[in-house]
């Protein structure tokens, strides 16, 4: 089943209440939030209050947004007991986690190990909790490629692991599409969002690119999955109310 929805850092200036209203606006089915701003690492009052803003409003969660990097030590990465709390609190399905923070290619075979084993190790610990790992499909991770993304998937053998995708910017739209295929078999949630040179644009200056990916994840059977927006042009309301009806024109046609 796929439903639209918006990642609340995409207004990181608004508070939830706010976020809630556009989302509802827009005609949406859900929102990620994030744990940066919105809903804060290890914050279960914030939670708890997030989480009944949205359910009132009819809206689902479709994740909590962490900031957890699988593998990494350091002191500014929260700790996954908290990101587990509050994705608790929140009631969400999933988390989105980060792959290490190093890049495919400069990662060595321990730094592989390292990251995998502590992905196995908070998926297990989620999956007590009926929540799944979705991994970010971002730069300087080991999901950067599509080859290191499989082979990182395969090492933790998981079921309860999967992967979120978006449209790499270094790469044309034919091999966008390779690498969506790849994943087909392991998507959890697509990011949505068009960007050239890293500029943002419009979401329809993109409908025929866009078109082609969601002729390709749309059909897939299994979880519940979730289109959502992830940044606008301008950061500006307006045009993530024009992006969201485009969205939605999307996944309907």
């Amino acid at each position: 089943m796929l439903q639209t929805g918006m990642l609340s850092i995409t207004f990181r200036q608004l508070q939830p209440e706010e976020i809630v209203a556009l989302t509802v606006q827009a005609g949406l089915d859900a929102i990620e939030w994030g744990g940066d701003i919105h809903v804060p690492h290890g914050n279960v009052e914030v939670a708890h209050h997030v989480k009944r803003v949205t359910e009132e409003a009819g809206l689902i969660i479709a994740s909590y947004g962490s900031y957890y990097k699988a593998g990494v030590l350091d002191s500014d990465v929260p700790s996954f007991e908290d990101v587990l709390a509050s994705a608790v609190a929140l009631g969400a399905p999933a988390i989105r986690i980060w792959a290490g923070n190093k890049g495919s290619q400069a990662a060595d075979p321990g730094w592989r190990d390292q990251v995998t084993a502590d992905i196995v190790r908070i998926a297990d610990q989620a999956q007590k909790e009926n929540i799944r790992i979705h991994l970010e499909y971002h730069a300087n991770t080991l999901t950067d490629t599509l080859e290191s993304t499989i082979a990182l998937l395969e090492a933790a053998d998981h079921p309860n692991v999967r992967t979120n995708w978006q449209p790499p910017t270094t790469l044309s739209v034919e091999q966008r599409l390779e690498s969506l295929e790849g994943v087909l078999p392991y998507l959890a949630d697509v990011h949505v969002y068009h960007w050239q040179l890293g500029e943002r644009l419009p979401l329809s200056d993109g409908s025929e690119e866009w078109g082609a990916y969601v002729q390709h994840f749309r059909p897939i059977a299994g979880n519940r999955r979730f289109a959502m927006l992830e940044f606008v042009r301008n950061d500006d309301p307006k045009q993530f109310l024009e992006d969201a009806a485009e969205l939605l024109r999307l996944v309907k046609s």
